[in-house]
């Protein structure tokens, strides 16, 4: 309640009242400078001090120098400048005593300068000169004045105790009593001298100056003296008659009266009808309505209040926490009481609440997971900071359970390394298991290996059996067919391909006897596989095409075409090549129409196909088989034609070069021979150019145009053939048996170093570039890749755009693979290679920071492999994660949403955080906490997410009107995760912005600067 202190004004006693000094008698003195003081004085008693003044300093010139007349006008000017409030008033009542020592006006000056203050409500002012005056010299209703308005000047400066002193003596004083015993009582109140406040006060509670707050320091006074029954008595009677602005005081000591009498339901509305200081209320005012609503049970109403209490370390403050936790976990929010414990547990101000709040928060931690630490951590730290509790074998038991639920399986390693018992060595096994194929999912194979290899020790016969199946698959993706093939076919004992864990053992036992091409165990586990029809379709597809590969190779072409023609009419995403596979197996049953068609089909019937320049190839040279020519031609130029950048384009005009001559069309031939020669110098199929063109010369008995032809060409030298061709042989022959990488590199770089622009040599640079790679010497297979792929469009071309783009891609260099990567993806015939390039330049620019050629890239990727699973789903994140890059919301949350259904690891927790980011934005605040929720108490292990996330769960509580909850949060994140700038930065803008608003109606919050 505002105290408002009575003030009466008090009449300055001989301070300004007229003078009538008469100088009639002084002889001596000027007539005119009397005359002067007396229009001065008449000025003066009439309030005219500025022109009085000037008339007073005038004569305080003129005037003889130790004339009385000079003294009283230099009290006077004095006066004057108090009055008129000027700078140097002060100075000039002081320079009037100095000159005037003797001068029976100086302690009137004193006393009059400050009763002047007084009056004008300048108490600091009127202290300084009340203290001048010497009380000896003044009568005694002076002195009572003097005290009154020095007791008065000090309580208004805040010096109770002097001013008490004052007073108590005029408590009696017929003029000056009511208002000292008033404030006498006042400051005794206080001061915290209730018995003294509350005698004192008595004696004048009737007095109408002051009942009203009289009445009010009295039941103060009683609540202070723990007189609660009376405080309700008298307070509810004071309501009825008290002023509006009386009324919040009043109340707050009704409804803390009945609170502290624990009834707390008839504390509710005064509780409520408070008002605070200026508008605002402490933490105090909060815990009281908080606990009181706690206390009926009313636990939201309880959160509401409780939940402002933010920004205050007290025992009132830790009380609150562990309140405000049991409130949330009667409403079943868990994690919201998860954090109201941790901030009870971590004040000391009752020892007894600070361990039971640190108990419910590691037991909390385990049940709903832990943002902020590792739930074992919080279990362990339980465990060193309360060994003696009784629930200490409860926490032990939950450590390792809690790295398991958490998925943090390595910590868990960790932790059961510790202690080498019996039990944590089978526990040991299992959890390897859960690491290794943990690391698998997140692609690391090689890690992942030597878990499973380790798993495989377990006495539980399902672990071992699992870790042999998973070490299988971990070296079927590490590309080692050959172990895998033998791990699966042990694991394949033991496990049933039923299950969905185990239901891809065959297809990948065919896959690896495919790639180690021992193509009939490859075709008995494909069939295996089919026979079960339990894997998704894009799968089931991909078997029947490898099955038709193996049937194939086997030249069991009948069985082959039945495999390829059930892709086709599946209208799978490699239906064109099954389609390309049928021809090619009818036309080595000699059953070229059958070819003609299958392969005319490819071209026609397939708008996006890879294979149609291989088609067209293949169907001029079966025209050319059955001696239809003329169509032969016409697939020839539709090729070179259509096909500009094919690697078939060499071969079609040198094979169309051959269809003329043979024609006897020597002239096109050479034509063709020609441009083969131009547009693929340096290639095989320019050397066989050169030789048929030879022979057109010879024919034509034209051999020096031939020779002049020749000459032009720097990579023909004839009179080297036969040593060039003798040398590569040496190399080509150790390249194909590929016993000792050093050898075969040692002799491709004998054989380019003495021909380097030999008949072989592209060939010996593609051969040179694919051993350095397979014995892993990347950077200097790069040089080889380049000469190759300068050369132009070869058979070797597509291959070593592919590799030597995986080089870069490797060394994370952009720059130099997307050029190749466009060029591959244009010029591939092999679809493996256009999705491969296709794949990675939607990641490279991604990488790179071109967002929209990276969203282009990965439409493509969609749209050309909707079976492919796994590239499915790389190409909508990079789609989610560029629109998000683009502030694409909306086409992000399409993406993301469309992700969250199939992933795993830690792109599972980058769809949960942008599924809590879009429901924030769409303002279903609590909505979001969950998926939030779901986020932190499975997928634990991807700190980055979960951290970021908690910044939106801390907006999501302030919108939710929780702010308790949204300043616990981002203080943590701020407190805990300083290894996250971004975050940590984002973190402390809002929690600025919620203490800024909060601060507004709450006195608790101290804003910092």
């Amino acid at each position: 309640m505002k105290i408002r202190f009575v003030k009466k004004q008090f009449l300055l006693v001989c301070c300004f009242l007229t003078v009538f000094t008469v100088f009639s008698q002084q002889t001596t003195v000027n007539v005119h400078v009397i005359t002067d003081f007396n229009n001065a004085l008449e000025l003066y008693n009439n309030k005219a001090y500025a022109a009085a003044q000037k008339i007073f300093d005038k004569i305080n010139v003129q005037a003889e120098k130790n004339a009385s007349i000079k003294a009283d006008a230099a009290y006077y000017g004095a006066m004057c400048a108090v009055i008129l409030n000027q700078t140097n008033a002060d100075q000039k009542v002081l320079d009037f005593v100095e000159e005037n020592p003797t001068s029976n006006k100086k302690n009137k000056a004193f006393f009059n300068v400050a009763n002047y203050y007084f009056a004008n409500k300048k108490a600091s002012y009127a202290l300084k000169w009340y203290e001048k005056v010497n009380t000896d010299l003044l009568s005694k209703e002076d002195q009572k004045e003097l005290n009154f308005k020095m007791g008065y000047s000090l309580l208004v400066t805040d010096n109770l105790t002097l001013a008490k002193n004052k007073f108590q003596p005029l408590i009696n004083d017929a003029k000056y009593g009511n208002d000292s015993r008033y404030y006498f009582g006042f400051i005794a109140y206080k001061l915290e001298d209730y018995g003294l406040a509350e005698s004192t006060l008595k004696e004048i509670a009737d007095n109408k100056s002051y009942k009203a707050e009289i009445s009010y320091y009295l039941l103060d006074i009683s609540f202070k003296s723990a007189k609660f029954e009376r405080c309700i008595i008298v307070g509810t009677e004071l309501l009825k008659t008290s002023k509006r602005k009386e009324v919040s005081e009043i109340s707050k000591i009704v409804g803390e009266s009945y609170f502290n009498l624990k009834k707390y339901a008839e504390a509710i509305p005064y509780l409520k009808a408070y008002t605070g200081q200026n508008g605002k209320w402490t933490n105090s005012d909060y815990y009281q309505l908080g606990y009181v609503f706690y206390k009926q049970n009313e636990y939201q109403n309880a959160i509401t209040y409780f939940n402002k209490i933010i920004d205050e370390k007290n025992a009132i403050s830790q009380n609150a926490y562990y309140h405000l936790a049991e409130c949330y976990l009667n409403i079943d929010k868990k994690t919201e009481a998860l954090n109201a414990f941790k901030t009870a547990s971590e004040m000391t101000f009752n020892t007894e609440i600070q361990e039971d709040a640190a108990l419910n928060y590691a037991k909390l931690s385990y049940e709903a997971g832990n943002p902020f630490q590792n739930v074992s951590d919080v279990l362990q730290d339980y465990l060193k900071k309360y060994p003696n509790s009784s629930a200490y074998k409860m926490i032990n038991e939950l450590v390792v359970s809690s790295f398991i639920h958490q998925q943090n399986y390595q910590g868990a390693l960790d932790y059961l390394k510790k202690k080498n018992t019996t039990e944590n060595i089978t526990l040991t096994n299992e959890v390897s298991l859960y690491r290794g194929i943990q690391l698998f999912n997140d692609n690391k194979f090689t890690e992942a290996l030597s878990y499973f290899v380790k798993s495989k020790g377990s006495k539980d016969a399902e672990i071992e059996q699992k870790s042999m199946y998973w070490e299988a698959e971990t070296l079927f993706r590490l590309e080692n067919y050959e172990d895998a093939v033998a791990k699966f076919l042990v694991a394949k004992r033991f496990l049933s391909t039923n299950k969905e864990e185990f239901s891809l053992m065959n297809y990948n036992i065919g896959y690896s006897y495919f790639k180690l091409k021992n193509y009939t165990k490859a075709i008995d586990a494909f069939t295996q596989f089919l026979a079960e029809n339990q894997a998704d379709p894009s799968i089931n597809n991909d078997a029947l095409v490898r099955l038709g590969d193996s049937y194939f190779a086997t030249r069991n072409y009948e069985d082959a075409i039945n495999s390829y023609q059930t892709v086709v009419r599946n209208s799978a995403t490699d239906a064109d090549y099954a389609e390309y596979q049928i021809g090619m197996s009818y036309g080595f049953r000699d059953e070229n129409s059958d070819k003609i068609k299958a392969l005319t089909k490819v071209v026609n019937d397939y708008k996006t196909s890879s294979l149609k320049d291989d088609a067209l190839f293949q169907l001029a040279n079966t025209y050319i088989k059955i001696k239809d020519n003329a169509k032969a031609h016409q697939a020839y130029e539709r090729l070179l034609e259509n096909h500009p950048k094919s690697s078939f384009l060499s071969k079609a005009l040198v094979r169309q070069g051959l269809l003329y001559y043979s024609d006897n069309q020597n002239k096109k031939a050479l034509e063709k021979f020609k441009l083969t020669v131009q547009k693929f110098p340096n290639t095989p199929d320019a050397i066989q150019a050169v030789n048929n063109a030879k022979n057109i010369y010879l024919d034509e008995d034209n051999l020096d145009e031939y020779v002049a032809w020749v000459k032009k060409l720097d990579f023909i030298n004839v009179s080297n053939d036969d040593l060039d061709n003798s040398s590569f042989v040496i190399a080509e022959r150790k390249y194909f048996e590929a016993k000792n990488y050093e050898g075969i590199i040692l002799t491709l770089h004998k054989y380019l170093e003495k021909f380097p622009k030999g008949t072989h040599s592209l060939k010996a640079n593609y051969y040179l570039a694919d051993i350095l790679f397979k014995d892993k010497q990347f950077d200097k297979a790069i040089a080889n890749y380049k000469i190759v792929i300068n050369a132009g469009a070869s058979e070797y071309s597509e291959d070593a755009l592919a590799k030597l783009s995986q080089i870069y891609l490797e060394k994370q260099n952009f720059k130099e693979a997307l050029p190749l990567l466009e060029k591959l993806e244009q010029e591939a015939y092999a679809a493996e290679n256009v999705q491969f390039a296709q794949s990675n330049l939607m990641k490279g620019y991604y990488e790179t920071k071109a967002y929209k050629e990276a969203i282009s890239y990965a439409k493509k990727v969609l749209s050309m492999n909707k079976d492919k699973n796994s590239l499915i789903e790389d190409a909508k994140t990079i789609i989610a994660r560029s629109s998000i890059k683009t502030n694409d919301f909306l086409t992000a949350q399409e993406y993301y949403t469309a992700i969250e259904k199939n992933a795993i690891g830690e792109l599972k927790a980058e769809t949960l955080y942008y599924n809590s980011f879009f429901k924030n934005q769409q303002q279903k605040f609590e909505a979001s906490n969950k998926v939030i929720q779901e986020l932190i108490a499975d997928y634990s292990a991807y700190k980055y997410w979960g951290v970021k996330s908690y910044v939106i769960m801390g907006k999501n509580y302030y919108s939710l009107k929780d702010a308790y909850q949204a300043t616990f949060i981002l203080e943590n994140v701020i407190k805990n995760f300083p290894q996250y700038k971004d975050i940590v930065n984002e973190a402390q803008i809002e929690l600025t912005k919620i203490k800024e608003n909060e601060a507004k109606t709450n006195n608790s919050i101290i804003q910092k600067n």
